[in-house]
């Protein structure tokens, strides 16, 4: 698929914002191939037309999908056999495009790491700057089911790894990474958004069906929480969140395995919609703007001042 075809759908102001001032953020949504070397290294040359598609718009910020180099749907197996660790030459490639044309890219990928002395395997997204260093490795926490947890590990139970929930600048705007299934669990976008994240980036690939491991076709489609959690998380952390998706049918060596919704979105911290995907290649770009947003409430009532973590916190409510 050639990226010079696809729809540009954005949200911006005559200039990109300022440093301070927020980000202007682009997200891909597109379809592709997954589960080989060639899949990979079409996926990569994509992601560079791509770039130079988000520069011609001044992006600042560009987000793919969950797992965007490897493809989603990967065997354990398949895994093992396409994943990298996070300075491998797919992610030196994909540094090396971030400096060549200046902007930040949040880039799903496969990790292998040897951590506590063994070899793991993540759902990763690396976050690059501009200037193509590396300002995040972030590995998924929390497993959707029993597929992703027969391929990957679950990030951060070993104190090598550091803490899991950390926020970065990226022109001087605080954001936090979360990774497709972990949009739905509130307490993740909530303790960001204490940290100072005023935007939550949530790569994913939330199909409409897919092919699971046991040759069995997924019953129902995934939850679209696009238009219902994600504007509701924005509006009670006062932060914009982005949710990045495919679109169309990935396959693997010539078979298709699995549609996705294509329900890309970039949410503002009323809970409005700033942009929002169409079932089609899209590059989403929106200005995130912080000061574009007053109280939600008057009386400089805040949701954050007003928090009794004692009451809830723990076990509380199992």
């Amino acid at each position: 698929m050639d990226p010079t075809c696809a729809r540009v759908h954005s949200y911006v102001r005559q200039q990109p914002p300022a440093a301070g001032e927020g980000l202007r953020l682009a997200l891909w949504q597109g379809s592709g191939n997954a589960g080989s070397a060639t899949a990979v290294a079409e996926n990569l040359e994509r992601l560079e037309q791509v770039c130079a598609l988000a520069a011609a718009h001044e992006v600042q910020l560009l987000a793919f999908p969950e797992l965007y180099l490897s493809g989603y749907i990967v065997t354990p197996e398949l895994a093992a056999a396409l994943a990298e660790p996070v300075d491998g030459p797919s992610l030196k490639r994909v540094a090396a495009a971030a400096r060549r044309h200046g902007l930040a890219i949040a880039c799903p990928y496969p990790e292998r790491a040897l951590v506590a002395g063994a070899e793991h395997f993540y759902d990763a997204i690396a976050l690059f700057a501009a200037d193509g260093s590396l300002l995040r490795n972030y590995r998924k926490t929390h497993l959707w089911g029993p597929e992703e947890q027969r391929c990957w590990s679950a990030g951060y139970r070993h104190a090598e790894e550091g803490p899991a929930l950390t926020v970065q600048a990226v022109n001087g705007l605080s954001l936090g990474l979360l990774n497709c299934y972990e949009a739905e669990f509130p307490e993740l976008t909530r303790a960001l958004s204490l940290k100072g994240a005023r935007l939550v980036l949530i790569p994913t690939a939330a199909d409409a069906w897919a092919i699971l491991s046991s040759g069995e076709r997924t019953d129902r489609p995934y939850p679209d929480v696009s238009r219902s959690l994600l504007p509701a998380h924005a509006f009670e952390n006062d932060c914009f969140i982005a949710y990045a998706n495919r679109c169309g049918v990935e396959t693997v060596n010539g078979r298709p395995m699995a549609a996705y919704l294509g329900n890309s979105v970039i949410c503002g911290p009323h809970g409005d919609v700033l942009v929002a995907a169409r079932p089609e290649p899209t590059l989403l770009i929106a200005d995130c703007m912080p000061g574009d947003y007053g109280p939600t409430h008057p009386a400089g009532t805040r949701y954050h001042d007003d928090l009794r973590p004692e009451l809830y916190g723990g076990d509380a409510g199992r």
